[in-house]
């Protein structure tokens, strides 16, 4: 038979046992100015994603940026999104020109772009210029 205490001390391993399998992933939000000028004066670490459902460079950076925000070097990322098709005053706005393209933010400096890139090594190597 199971007493209480034997069931307590279940849930309270099974609770440390999700603690410690945080994942780090950071999830591109919708652009939002106001969330990005608080992430710039945090200082906090951009990455500005243009993408188009219909872009098949953009659905190849997905599974990229996915495994490369399970790395605990990129905790503290804050990922926007913005739609290539619908968002043409933030095209302007970061000077883009093309979707698939990746912007990198140290706080209000922006410290690495790329277009078209599905290299993980590459991309990984522009994040860490945010971080």
């Amino acid at each position: 038979m199971i007493d209480r205490r034997s069931v307590l001390l279940g849930f309270v391993l099974a609770a440390g046992l999700t603690a410690s399998t945080r994942a780090f992933a950071f999830e591109a939000q919708p652009f939002s100015e106001k969330s990005f000028e608080a992430a710039q004066a945090a200082g906090k670490p951009i990455l500005v994603e243009v993408t188009a459902p219909w872009c098949p460079t953009c659905k190849a950076q997905k599974p990229i940026l996915s495994d490369l925000s399970q790395k605990p070097k990129f905790q503290n990322v804050v990922a926007f999104q913005i739609d290539f098709d619908s968002q043409k005053d933030l095209l302007r706005k970061f000077n883009v020109r093309m979707q698939s393209t990746l912007i990198c933010f140290a706080g209000r400096k922006e410290v690495a772009r790329s277009t078209g890139d599905t290299n993980s090594v590459s991309i990984e190597a522009m994040l860490d210029k945010s971080v």
